[in-house]
């Protein structure tokens, strides 16, 4: 989370791919038909997307569109389980009633590409130089792209940011060696105060521990296999669990962001690591403490044995339906939406977005506490385009590669845990290849 996101909603769509067959069935879907036509004049370009603060700012731009088109615009917000049913629905009946749409690069696109309901975006962003598909940054661009092929256009990018108590530190730490030891140092349980707080549910936490396996020197496939055995992933997942275990509060392996934010917003956590786009939150006094917003820092994910190496992900993007009758306008308002001008206005409003250019320009991150901008900046050049297995079946790998997780932070033995989930995930992913080429 996708993550500012995590707020409205989290559930995957995984229901997409269990119920991929079941929903073709699905009855007469208003305004669906087969693929092939021609739009009628009238009809309005159709965005459906999460609701989300980029999309609100797009929405309140949209006569702008209109007028640049001639075309009336619908744009539809959803929660993430509202999108996820609507696209089950309409794209299982080949539906035209939806243009663009936005997803998660991360979590279902390769389901998309598999059912084959995303348009081919290639000679699109390849041809268009004032488009300049090269400006968007280099991991965000990798993580659009399927079997070769551009699905997606990123808007929306988020990264790991060590949240800190400036009050009780004299500087962050920069690596984790430091976070950990300095976390044991100010944790006072019996007092409820807590060194570090984080995810520690099975599936929710993955994403985050991702940064922590990356610079560990691990990875959730190697040469296409299961890595979660390795000895790399072993002691990430051994570190992950001594910093919740010991220094962070008690139930910890049922916290996702809804329970490990409020911690450290209300004061009674020195440290937590989750994306940059909830930052707001220790700022906000319906939120935070005024010791926390008075007292909050930003700082560049801490260094590991094999360096410092956060993810920088694409949490949304815009994808074209391949059923659409107005493909062509879709493609307009995406060249509209994500372009420089947007893109440069909407970063300066204080939304992370996918450009190197806007990262580039002091004006853009003007909105950003400047510890904060330096962050960012800092992990979207180090960072690793994805945060989760890049599988189909994305939920039940981040089920498989959790539960090593939960065992280090009950203070259970991993190594046993980690090798029946590493020959787990390894079966898996056998299965999940089958799915891809079925």
């Amino acid at each position: 989370m996708s993550t500012s996101s995590r707020l409205l909603s989290r559930r995957s769509f995984n229901r997409l791919a269990a119920g991929t067959a079941a929903t073709a069935a699905a009855g007469a879907v208003s305004a669906c038909s087969p693929q092939g036509g021609k739009a009628s004049a009238d009809s309005p370009l159709r965005i459906m997307a999460i609701n989300h603060v980029w999309s609100q700012a797009i929405k309140r731009r949209t006569k702008e569109f209109e007028e640049r088109i001639g075309r009336r615009v619908s744009m539809t917000l959803l929660t993430a389980d509202q999108l996820s049913s609507s696209y089950n629905v309409k794209l299982n009946a080949s539906g035209t009633d939806v243009d663009v749409m936005m997803v998660r690069a991360l979590q279902e696109q390769l389901l998309f590409a598999h059912n084959d309901w995303l348009a081919d975006l290639t000679d699109r962003v390849g041809g268009d130089r004032e488009f300049a598909w090269t400006d968007f940054q280099k991991a965000p661009r990798e993580a659009s792209v399927t079997a070769g092929k551009v699905l997606s256009v990123p808007v929306v990018t988020e990264r790991p940011t060590l949240y800190y108590r400036k009050d009780l530190v004299d500087g962050p730490p920069r690596t984790l060696d430091a976070l950990l030891s300095t976390a044991l140092e100010l944790t006072e349980k019996d007092k409820g105060f807590y060194g570090y707080v984080g995810r520690g549910q099975r599936s929710g936490a993955v994403s985050q521990w991702s940064s922590f396996l990356y610079s560990h020197g691990g990875d959730f496939l190697v040469d296409g296999r299961s890595g979660i055995g390795s000895r790399q992933a072993l002691a990430a997942y051994e570190y992950y669990g001594d910093l919740l275990g010991r220094a962070g509060p008690p139930g910890s392996t049922n916290m996702s962001l809804e329970q490990a934010m409020p911690i450290f917003a209300q004061g009674k956590a020195a440290f937590y690591i989750d994306a940059d786009a909830i930052y707001s939150n220790f700022l906000d006094p319906k939120i935070a403490t005024r010791g926390v917003r008075d007292s909050v820092g930003f700082a560049p994910f801490p260094a590991g044995p094999a360096g410092a190496k956060p993810h920088n992900i694409p949490s949304w993007s815009l994808g074209i339906n391949k059923f659409s009758l107005l493909r062509d306008e879709a493609w307009e308002f995406i060249r509209w939406a994500a372009g420089p001008a947007m893109s440069a206005d909407l970063q300066s409003d204080g939304i992370p977005g996918a450009r190197s250019s806007v990262w580039a320009d002091s004006r853009t991150l003007a909105s950003f506490p400047a510890d904060l901008a330096e962050s960012m900046r800092v992990n979207a050049e180090r960072g690793l385009g994805y945060d989760r297995p890049r599988v189909l079946q994305v939920g039940r790998a981040r089920d498989i590669v959790g539960r090593p997780l939960v065992a280090a932070i009950l203070g259970e033995s991993v190594r046993p845990v980690a090798r029946d989930a590493d020959a787990e995930f390894a079966d898996f992913l056998v299965r999940d290849n089958r799915h891809k080429e079925s």
